[in-house]
């Protein structure tokens, strides 16, 4: 039993995760999970000297390889130098965390058109784009994991953040049938569908004042990344951070549809 524990242990250490996202928040928090188990990093976000700090600062701290790369991931172009630049390097990528992604409060026909459409870009086409070109290499490989971070607001449709609770249902949708597709290759997928988290997303997604989370003590970053990371390894495909969160997750699914539509409504308009 000791050989196979150490074993496993080197194996972890020898192995490379690419986590998008990962200057702030949960994926900042993924990347201090996977340093701490010692998985060496590829990390992508487009606050470059923001990125070199942490990377700097894993390295010390865990004595592990990491590597940043500033790229805007709502533009298909850096997508394909992320995947390009690892080739080049010939840097393997065991593990892949979609974290990458970030909403807007308001309503559809108020929004602004561009950052919508930078949204479905990040949220959907970088996401399914990376898990494309790196999961044929896991397959081919016999072994990999990927982890595509969606959210509770996949479970049902959100007004006053309709384009932002699409993009999470497509990300729940594409990962369970990957993870069923990619039964018996080695390869797995999870989908972690985090509740509001104290993460910056409110802020960022001008979502303070709602009711869903003012005034509410909310999961830290810290808690989902040690959630999704634990069921990443276990090979799990849809975990839900939260008692609540679960189990209202499961109950919108026996509710009528124009119920549900007017409670998410009631829940998130501001407070």
């Amino acid at each position: 039993m000791i050989f196979k524990i150490n074993a496993m242990h080197k194996k972890i250490q020898a192995s490379r995760a690419l986590v998008t996202g990962a200057s702030s928040g949960i994926g900042l928090e993924f990347a201090r999970v996977m340093a701490k188990a010692g998985i060496n990093l590829v990390l992508v976000a487009r606050s470059s000297d923001k990125l070199k700090t942490i990377a700097e600062n894993l390295k010390q701290q865990y004595g592990i390889d990491v590597q940043s790369i500033c790229a805007d991931l709502s533009r298909h172009e850096d997508v394909e130098q992320v995947y390009n630049s690892l080739e080049q390097q010939k840097l393997q990528v065991d593990y892949l965390v979609n974290n990458a992604g970030f909403g807007d409060f308001g309503y559809f026909h108020e929004a602004d058109w561009n950052k919508l459409e930078q949204m479905i870009n990040l949220n959907i086409s970088a996401l399914t784009r990376l898990s494309y070109l790196f999961v044929r290499d896991m397959v081919s490989r016999g072994h990999g994991r990927i982890l595509n971070v969606a959210s509770t607001a996949a479970f049902q449709p959100g007004p006053t953040m309709a384009v932002y609770y699409a993009t999470k249902s497509y990300v729940l949708s594409l990962s369970e049938a990957m993870a069923n597709e990619l039964e018996k290759t080695g390869v797995t997928v999870t989908c972690l569908c985090p509740g509001p988290t104290e993460s910056g997303f409110q802020e960022k997604a001008a979502l303070s004042e709602s009711k869903l989370v003012k005034g509410k003590k909310l999961p830290s970053a810290v808690e989902v990344a040690e959630f999704g990371f634990d069921a990443m390894m276990k090979g799990k495909i849809t975990v839900i951070p939260g008692l609540m969160n679960a189990v209202s997750a499961q109950a919108y699914r026996f509710l009528p549809r124009n119920w549900l539509l007017r409670l998410v409504r009631s829940v998130q308009e501001r407070a």
